[in-house]
């Protein structure tokens, strides 16, 4: 028997009041225009920047325009130019002065403005480590409310994903609100 086994084989042998599931049937927040509203979320209470491309758009240029002294752009999303791919590095560790990663979002969510972005390439510390990060999302993936993205998560062979929404920040440091302290210091969503 495996150690991780042993461990929940002792846990539920010392149960003492197990509980119901959760009552989930209550009325779900529902948006007549979930797009409109995820726009509204991102850019306010997530904090990111948000760039809707019409089709024929180029997307490197949308990314150039946004990060325009950027010189190292990690990315294993097709049709991106980038000088690293999170596919062929060796370790992790060659990702540290990545000045913008691009990644493809799954699902958006209008409620509070996070995306849903699935482990697709074999170094996901591209979505962490990088100093700025690009969100690349299809607007018809776009739900109302968590609920309808927990439903609709897929995850991909790596067995991991993230729900990002916005840049990170932390304001327990003298009392001053620092982005970038545990991961991006900007994240900007494009819809396409």
């Amino acid at each position: 028997m495996e150690a991780k086994e042993k461990i929940l084989k002792r846990l539920r042998k010392n149960v003492r009041e197990t509980y119901d599931m959760p009552d989930l049937s209550f009325r779900k927040t529902v948006y007549a225009d979930p797009v409109a509203e995820f726009v509204r979320t991102t850019t306010t209470t997530a904090g990111a920047r948000l760039v809707e491309l019409a089709a024929g758009d180029d997307i490197n240029a949308a990314i150039r325009s946004a990060y325009p002294s950027a010189k190292i752009i990690a990315s294993n999303v097709p049709g991106i130019e980038a000088q690293l791919n999170p596919d062929t590095v060796a370790e992790a560790q060659e990702l540290e002065r990545t000045d913008v990663g691009v990644v493809r979002g799954e699902i958006g969510v209008a409620e509070n403005g996070c995306v849903w972005i699935p482990q697709t390439m074999k170094e996901r510390a591209v979505c962490f480590i990088s100093e700025h990060l690009v969100i690349i999302l299809p607007r018809q993936n776009i739900v109302s409310n968590m609920h309808e993205a927990y439903e609709r998560i897929a995850f991909t062979a790596y067995g991991f994903g993230s729900f990002i929404s916005g840049p990170s920040k932390t304001a327990d440091i003298e009392q001053a609100l620092v982005y970038g302290a545990q991961a991006a210091r900007s994240v900007t969503v494009m819809l396409v």
